[in-house]
């Protein structure tokens, strides 16, 4: 449970200092989420949830190829430009998104935590004295892939916790129970 914030920290940023730890937590490695890893989480996370506007460029090209066999207006620039409209898109998000792990105020996304998750918070410690809570209320979904647990927060906002920082198997086992008792996977 965190005590609340303390007072302005190194460079102006407010840090959360932490209640002292529960013994029966899992506790991993220390960990810093990778800027690669970021970007992709949210460029699939933007195509799983804006996938219907990919039928946008297909309805063009499909009126574009019924015109052009109809010969009513024979046009083939209409191609080639719906395709420079979709990669330009696709460039634009991976710019934002590239551009998030750049800039000073999202610098401690990318900071090395150590972990404290139990079935009532997770603890991002930065130091014994230093770091911040999650309430797993604030855990919208969670996924298990083949190299992680993946908790998203809100749109472009994730714990990406690889399997290598958890201690044990049985941590990774407590892990699975508590997501299961929390509903945020099934298995």
């Amino acid at each position: 449970m965190a005590k609340g914030y303390s007072s302005q920290g190194h460079g102006g940023q407010r840090r959360m200092v932490a209640a002292p730890s529960n013994p029966l937590a899992i506790k991993t490695k220390k960990y810093a989420f990778e800027k690669n890893k970021f970007i992709s989480l949210s460029m699939w996370q933007l195509i799983r949830t804006q996938w219907y506007w990919g039928f946008v460029p297909l309805a063009i090209i499909l009126v574009n190829v019924i015109l052009n066999l109809t010969k009513v207006y024979p046009n083939y620039w209409i191609y080639v430009l719906t395709l420079i409209g979709v990669i330009l898109y696709v460039i634009f998000w991976a710019i934002q998104f590239t551009g998030v792990t750049q800039l000073e105020q999202y610098k401690q996304l990318f900071g090395k935590y150590r972990y404290e998750i139990d079935s009532k918070q997770i603890l991002m410690r930065i130091s014994e004295t230093e770091g911040g809570v999650v309430k797993w209320d604030m855990v919208q979904s969670a996924q298990k892939d083949k190299e992680a647990y993946i908790f998203t927060l809100g749109k472009f906002q994730f714990l990406y916790l690889p399997f290598s920082i958890f201690t044990s198997d049985n941590d990774r086992k407590l892990m699975d129970r508590i997501l299961k008792e929390k509903n945020l996977i099934s298995e």
